[in-house]
């Protein structure tokens, strides 16, 4: 019964540290789509905004 209880504990260790490691990588998801949003409306804006002094 005591080993159970040992493999439980370890088990549940291994699960939540893994849950932090998913939501890290989740967090540096978001930040990378938003700066890659930002980059391409600021590329759009700055064509446009350049094509715009052409005319």
């Amino acid at each position: 019964m005591r080993k159970l209880n040992y493999f439980l504990l370890v088990s549940i260790l291994f699960l939540l540290s893994s849950c932090e490691v998913v939501g890290g990588i989740f967090k540096a998801g978001v930040w990378t789509g938003i700066i890659a949003v930002a980059i391409v409306l600021g590329l759009i804006i700055y064509f446009v905004t350049r094509g715009g002094r052409r005319g």
